[in-house]
Order: C-alpha cells, then structure tokens, then sequence
C-alpha cells in the first residue's frame, strides 16, 4: 500500500532510487480511475519503486512547488530530488511500459 506523503515525511519518503508520488484529491473523478491502476502496478513494482500519495487539498503548497497545477498527476522523484511530471490518466500497461524505463534509468 502506498504511504501518505506529507510535508513532514516527504524528504524521508522519496530518498529511494526512484519514488513516485500520486497528487490527488478525494473530488477528482479521474484520480479515482488511476487509484486501482496504481494499487495493482504497486504489486508488480513494490520492491523497485517506493509509492506515495499526497492529497492535495491541505498541501497545494507542496503541489505547487512540483508544478502539479491538475490532479491525478505523477511526480517521479530519483535519489531525492523530483525529475519528471506526468498528469492525467494513462492505460496500465501503458504505465507499465513507462515505470520499466524509469527503473532502467536508475540502474
């Protein structure tokens, strides 16, 4: 299960070699939608991506300084520091294809 990022955790949360955080908000039709694609590819990748969630009602702050400006959105951090963006909803497997070059990247 993925944490619950906060400001008070998310420097400890995402010093792994690759971390990715799902900016959502309990509103959002489409974070609802990605919700159970991200709880199964967890499963498959548990052991090579550390996972968090962040609400962003409460942490627009935290959202704004990773230029999360929709929701869901997926901030990719790599040994701490945050490399990429993706917004939207994407397909699972198509998900897949995109965490797999996120690893190889980091390896």
């Amino acid at each position: 299960m993925s944490t619950e990022i906060t400001p008070d955790n998310l420097t400890k949360e995402t010093d792994n070699k690759i971390t990715i955080i799902d900016f959502w908000a309990p509103w959002c039709g489409p974070c609802k939608i990605l919700d159970p694609i991200l709880a199964d590819l967890e499963k498959d990748y548990g052991d090579k991506i550390h996972f968090g969630k962040m609400n962003v009602d409460g942490n627009q702050e935290i959202a704004e300084r990773y230029h999360v400006l929709s929701v869901p959105s997926l901030v990719v951090f790599k040994n701490g520091k945050a490399s990429e963006k993706v917004s939207g909803i994407y397909p699972k497997e198509k998900l897949r294809k995109y965490f797999d070059q996120k690893i190889a990247e980091v390896e």
